[in-house]
């Protein structure tokens, strides 16, 4: 982004004064009125003091970013994880509303990391809800609905307290995986898959699926929608809406029937006509937990 600068005016400035005022900055009595000068270039200057950033009082590419990340409230965007992991405000405030009920995601430090995305699933299977990990409108209004309980209090978990790792790093980094998506919701899903991977461990071995010798490959995963060609003698599995200890069970006898002249497992990950952002990401989630539960 281009630099705003004191003295200038216009509608940026005035997204950046309507950010500060929201973040109880004293605008002076003009308020937002789209020019950088006097008590928004003060207030600019003490919101970069206070996040530790450069303090020149001009808004570039890390004050803004950071004015974005503390302006987030939770429900404005969909949470889950991916690398980059989200961060901001509003993940901030869904970690310390869960620490607070019990849910124990380590420090509140505003990244959504696979520690917050086990407390999520948990606490969405303590509602009764799909525990898929994703900070979605469901899961935001639980947390609402139990504002009463979380605000204002102490979120700060015991030092005894100790969080399971959200999927089984481990395996993600000792085994290696191949995976590849035939058609375009397919590659959307493989792809968030090997993104999911990498945000739970930097060290996971996941890729393409790639033809010829792929050295320690242990699975080889091709996906697709309906209808799927699988060659004679391949083992197909379809993603469906089983739980995921039955997923992984089909994974396991796929692995079984799988040998040196067909080393692919296919998948029939369902219809994708209706399949949205939401529910992309939840077959994603699905098949990792099944292949690292296979394989561990």
């Amino acid at each position: 982004m281009e630099p705003i600068l004191p003295g200038g005016r216009g509608p940026a400035v005035e997204d950046v004064q309507r950010r500060l005022l929201g973040l109880g900055y004293d605008l002076g009595p003009t308020g937002i009125d789209g020019v950088f000068l006097g008590k928004t270039r003060d207030a600019v200057t003490a919101f970069q003091a206070e996040h530790a950033l450069s303090e020149d009082g001009i808004v570039g590419d890390e004050t803004w970013s950071a004015l974005v990340d503390e302006t987030f409230v939770l429900g404005d965007r969909m949470l889950y994880l991916r690398l980059p992991h989200f961060h901001g405000r509003d993940v901030r405030i869904l970690q310390s509303a869960l620490n607070t009920l019990g849910f124990s995601c380590g420090f509140a430090d505003g990244i959504f990391g696979p520690y917050c995305e086990r407390a999520v699933r948990e606490f969405q299977l303590s509602c009764g809800h799909a525990a898929d990990g994703i900070a979605g409108l469901e899961t935001t209004r639980a947390l609402e609905a139990l504002r009463h309980v979380w605000e204002g209090k102490d979120s700060r978990m015991p030092s005894s307290a100790t969080v399971a790792l959200a999927r089984a790093a481990e395996v993600l980094a000792s085994r290696s995986v191949a995976i590849r998506g035939l058609d375009n919701t397919a590659r959307d899903i493989a792809d968030r898959f090997k993104n999911l991977a990498l945000a739970t461990t930097e060290n996971a071995r996941v890729g393409a699926a790639l033809d010829g010798d792929d050295g320690d490959v242990v699975l080889r995963l091709l996906l697709a929608g309906p209808p799927l060609e699988v060659p004679a003698g391949a083992p197909l599995v379809a993603l469906g809406s089983d739980d995921v200890s039955a997923l992984a069970g089909r994974l396991t006898t796929a692995m079984s029937v799988v040998h040196a002249g067909c080393r692919d497992v296919y998948v029939d990950i369902g219809s994708t006509e209706s399949a949205n952002d939401m529910d992309r990401q939840r077959r994603a989630v699905r098949l990792l937990d099944a292949v690292c539960s296979a394989l561990a």
